[in-house]
């Protein structure tokens, strides 16, 4: 949105809604902020087109999937020149065990969100990949015992 434009109490409830059912129907979701089907609707797609809801997507259980190990990799970089910074950021986007990336401030460049299916492709990962990245100074790696709290959604003011 731009940065004249507001979202009023009824945006925000539609986008906390939406948070924690994506798949509602328009009639539910307009029922729920007492508006009509189509206001619901022409707000929901200006919500889409102006960029505030991002996208939509399954949120997929990793266990189900054959993904049983998660990590978070703190990374820091040898160097901070633009090309050194702009070379992991590709790397980052091509490897597929990255879920998440992001900079950060203090002593660590980056955190790495990792979702493999074991410690041995973790390994894989962390030898071939990311240490074999140039540039990467040191790596410092967390593994998820268990979630506590997954994808709460956004904490939406006077939603």
């Amino acid at each position: 949105m731009t940065e004249s434009s507001v979202l009023d109490r009824t945006d925000l409830r539609l986008l906390a809604l939406l948070q924690r059912n994506g798949r509602a129907t328009n009639a539910d979701i307009a029922a729920q902020v007492n508006l009509s089907p189509s206001a619901c609707l022409r707000r929901i797609q200006r919500l889409e087109a102006t960029g505030v809801i991002a996208g939509y997507a399954a949120r997929v259980d990793p266990k189900a999937v054959g993904l049983g190990l998660q990590a978070f990799v703190r990374v820091q970089l040898e160097r901070h020149d633009p090309a050194s910074v702009q070379q992991f950021g590709d790397r980052v986007q091509a490897w597929d065990e990255v879920v998440a990336c992001y900079a950060l401030t203090g002593d660590m460049d980056y955190l790495l969100h990792v979702v493999v299916q074991d410690l041995e492709h973790f390994s894989r990962f962390l030898l071939d990949n990311l240490l074999n990245a140039s540039g990467v100074a040191d790596v410092n790696s967390s593994f998820v015992l268990r979630a506590v709290k997954t994808d709460g959604g956004l904490p939406l003011p006077g939603a």
